[in-house]
């Protein structure tokens, strides 16, 4: 009697080699996702902290804001940064006091192991930037103060 010997995999050897896989890469992909919402948040908080220089020049601009805010979240030194804070998935809101003496700006975060649900990052005239697990709407009450609050 002879036997014949086979080359190659059994098929249970196969389906087990693409379950050991298919977990790994489940595992890798979790990973990757709170790495790039940490990414999209870093690029937030760094533009919303340009739109915070971009006020100081803006306010020092004869030609701009001639010491005043008043018209400065419709500017390009605002609308600029917030569309790239709204390319990194966040939500950009901008407001001045009725007086054009102050303003601030806030924006949504993405949910991370850093940032939880609700986070939000702002900053404002006063040099003020922080995050808090707080709505843009309740932070920026600019009608009476014009600064973020910790709401």
């Amino acid at each position: 009697m002879t036997i014949k010997k086979s080359k190659g995999f059994t098929i249970i050897e196969l389906l087990v080699v693409v379950a050991i896989i298919a977990v790994l890469a489940a595992i890798v992909l979790v990973n990757v996702t709170g790495y790039i919402n940490q990414g999209k948040n870093a690029a937030i908080k760094g533009n919303l902290s340009t739109v915070l220089t971009n006020a100081a020049v803006f306010y020092d601009s004869p030609s701009q804001g001639n010491g005043s805010y008043t018209a400065f979240c419709t500017n390009a030194y605002f609308t600029s940064p917030s569309a790239a804070v709204t390319a990194a998935g966040g939500t950009a809101v901008c407001d001045v006091n009725a007086g054009g003496t102050s303003w601030c700006a806030c924006s949504t975060l993405k949910v991370t192991s850093a940032e939880g649900t609700g986070s939000t990052f702002c900053v404002d005239s006063t040099g003020y930037k922080k995050v808090t697990v707080a709505t843009c709407d309740a932070r920026c009450v600019t009608a009476d103060a014009g600064a973020c609050t910790d709401s």
